[in-house]
């Protein structure tokens, strides 16, 4: 971090505990961490993203947000066909309650605003089918400047009085929070929503001020990754580069949050607000409105019941959309869908119209012989066989449902099976689950996959007997898996897990049981069409026998050419940064792209390599090719002897080598790496324990040796 950022982060972390502001607005920078997603909290509840109305982007705490209203909202729900294209949360904001608790210390609703309270209004809403959602903030006080009474040390009360008035739904901001620790204050809520014994959906708005992805899908259904939006272009199309590079954290159960919708609140043009409504979606992001919907114009419905664009924000896979290519203002996202297509969004954020192109295999899904194309805003269908391309307006969208008209196989590189559609699926109890454990009913209906006491982020659950295909073309060589009995099957359970090429036998689990650890299954799958993964009951009947496939990860392709290759000239699978973009040869600036320096560590230039700041990560698929890493490693001179950092990295998730604590005074350190037969190469920087100013971390000269 620069000197002027550092000092305007101190200022920050200084005043945001005593600060009123309204509805949390404060845009804070988003340091993007290295750690790996957590499990997804265990409510039953988001199994795609939540939709539905919040008041505040309309109204405010004006006079005209009051009993009346919400009622109406919920009217206009039915009235206006959103209730039946998915819309189900009504909920309030700020400025619902007194500014003083009564003498018992519970909340008191604003007997002006609410004269029959707040359980009448949910009681009202529930009448109409749809669910009903409130306010607080994880501080003395709310935001706005009025100052309403908050949540902090009235977790359980507060909660308890949700619950008796029929809260389905809590946003919870961070305003006021003294500097208690977030995850300490969020948690606390989280307990004491999950203590009520009622499904409330936990919506975290912390505004990504402490990094919510690592820590908060273990506590809510959703995390504000960014300040407040705004409703402007400026403002919505930088909330969505800020979302963008989050797609790893976001799943069924718990979701990015860039904000609530803008969409007819007049501030942008129709074709901007298009724009916004396919990012949202493009991104599986929470799709709750902010217009007031007693009075919407004919083009304000038209967006928000599109349900050919709604459809790709509940796909039921839960896949955030990522960002495929962008330069000159032109974007390109693909999103996986559950049917094996893919959502693909064609964004020209220039002030002129301009043509935007991509291909299928660029999306990940090439191998098929033709790919229908359904414009999602239009509703053209048409065909190609492989180019993607349009003609955008200025600060337009195009977005196309790409469906291939044959099964294609897996893209290059490690995926993950849950991620992937199947060709078919059978199974002895309910459906298959994706990174769920089997519940043996309705689909969602599962928890975190548990084996032996260790959580699984990933994974597929099943209920012997069960048998799921995959269609793989040939292209893959390994599938490795953790296979065992979900801890859910507390009474017994015992299954046998087997893994067929082509109908070959190529890995047998033996039998396991509740009581065993989980165990590790590998398969070499080289020239396979199919992959079939089968779960039998272990010959004393299928009761309890719900059985987990866990990080069951498919390599697929080769990795890089035979020779020496500078590893910044290579693509990465992903990357997360601290601040700004990873760099190609050039130090990290922290901001836009290429706004480092020639890589320097302690007097030394470098030509090649990476610019990244901690906490940061960049991962590349080896596909087994490739046999070893080495480079020089340090503190760029941009910061001085100032920072202080530790490279590692990792070989398929294991840790094959550490420089130990360097800091802005320490020479280059050379780090090498044996990758024989690795899937993947990892490359990590850490804070070293003492937060990330002036962190800038340079991986020079690095290089990867294949075969």
């Amino acid at each position: 971090m620069t000197t002027e950022l550092h000092s305007f982060r101190q200022r920050l972390i200084a005043t945001l505990g005593t600060l009123a502001l309204v509805a949390g607005g404060v845009t804070v920078a988003v340091e993007v961490a290295a750690a790996p997603p957590a499990a997804a909290v265990d409510n039953g509840l988001a199994r795609t993203p939540q939709m539905g109305f919040n008041n505040w982007n309309s109204t405010h705490c004006r006079a005209e947000f009051n009993e009346s209203m919400v009622e109406g909202i919920a009217d206009a729900f039915v009235a206006q066909g959103l209730k039946a294209v998915g819309y189900t949360y009504v909920n309030i904001d700020d400025c619902w309650a007194l500014p003083n608790r009564d003498a018992s210390g519970n909340l008191v609703p604003d007997p002006v605003r609410f004269p029959h309270g707040i359980k009448a209004v949910a009681d009202y809403v529930h009448a109409k089918g749809l669910k009903f959602g409130l306010y607080s903030s994880a501080g003395t006080k709310t935001c706005d400047t009025q100052g309403f009474p908050g949540g902090l040390g009235h977790e359980r009360q507060d909660a308890n009085l949700w619950a008796s008035w029929g809260v389905d739904y809590l946003k919870y901001d961070n305003c006021n929070n003294t500097g208690v620790d977030a995850k300490q204050r969020y948690q606390a809520m989280g307990d004491a929503l999950k203590a009520t014994g009622r499904p409330i959906l936990y919506s975290i708005c912390e505004w990504g001020s402490n990094q919510p992805w690592n820590w908060a899908p273990g506590i809510g259904n959703s995390w504000r990754t960014t300040g407040d939006i705004s409703d402007n272009w400026s403002s919505m199309i930088g909330i969505a580069h800020q979302n963008q590079s989050l797609a790893p954290y976001s799943g069924p159960g718990g979701w990015n949050d860039p904000d609530m919708l803008e969409v007819g609140n007049g501030g942008m043009t129709d074709t901007e607000y298009r724009t916004h409504f396919s990012l949202w979606s493009q991104m599986a992001a929470p799709l709750l409105i902010g217009s007031d919907l007693r009075s919407p114009s004919a083009a304000t419905l038209a967006i928000l019941k599109n349900t050919d664009v709604i459809a790709v924000d509940q796909d039921p896979l839960g896949k955030q959309g990522t960002v495929v290519s962008s330069s000159g203002g032109l974007v390109v996202m693909s999103k996986p869908l559950a049917d094996g297509g893919r959502s693909v969004t064609l964004t020209n954020e220039n002030t002129s119209a301009r043509t935007i192109s991509t291909s299928v295999d660029a999306l990940g899904i090439g191998g098929a012989s033709s790919y229908a194309l359904k414009d999602l805003w239009s509703k053209a269908t048409s065909s190609t066989t492989g180019t993607i391309s349009a003609s955008v307006p200025a600060h337009g969208t195009v977005m196309y449902r790409v469906t291939p008209g044959t099964p294609v196989p897996p893209p290059t590189g490690l995926n993950q099976l849950s991620d992937l559609p199947w060709l078919s699926a059978v199974n002895g109890w309910g459906p298959v689950e994706r990174d769920h454990s089997n519940g043996e009913q309705a689909a969602g209906d599962g928890r975190t996959l548990t084996i032996n006491g260790t959580t699984y982020a990933k994974g597929l659950g099943a209920h012997a007997p069960s048998d799921i295909a995959y269609y793989l073309g040939g292209g893959c060589r390994s599938l490795g898996v953790d296979v065992g009995v979900d801890d859910e099957a507390t009474a017994g359970g015992s299954v046998v897990f087997r893994i067929y090429r082509d109908d070959t036998l190529v890995a047998d689990s033996g039998l396991r049981t509740a009581s065993d650890p989980a165990k590790h299954l590998t398969a070499d799958l080289t020239g396979a069409t199919k992959l079939r993964l089968v779960v039998t009951d272990g010959g004393d009947g299928t009761t309890y026998d719900h059985a987990d496939w866990a990080n069951a990860q498919l390599a697929c392709g080769r990795g890089p050419s035979a020779g020496t290759h500078a590893l910044s000239d290579l693509p990465w699978t992903s990357a997360a940064n601290g601040w700004g973009p990873v760099e190609r040869d050039r130090s990290n600036g922290e901001q836009a792209a290429g706004d480092g320096t020639t890589l320097t560590i302690n007097g030394t230039t470098y030509a090649k390599g990476l610019g990244v700041h901690a906490a940061s990560a960049v991962t590349y698929y080896l596909g087994g090719t490739c046999t070893a890493f080495n480079a020089s490693v340090g503190v760029d001179d941009e910061v001085g002897a100032k920072g202080s950092v530790v490279f590692q990295v990792y070989r398929d998730g294991a840790l094959a080598a550490d420089s130990g604590r360097l800091t802005g005074a320490d020479a280059a350190k050379a780090i090498a790496a044996d990758l024989t037969g690795a899937n993947e190469l990892k490359l990590v920087v850490t804070d070293a324990g003492d937060g990330v100013d002036y962190d800038h971390a340079d991986w020079a000269a690095p290089q990867l040796t294949c075969s």
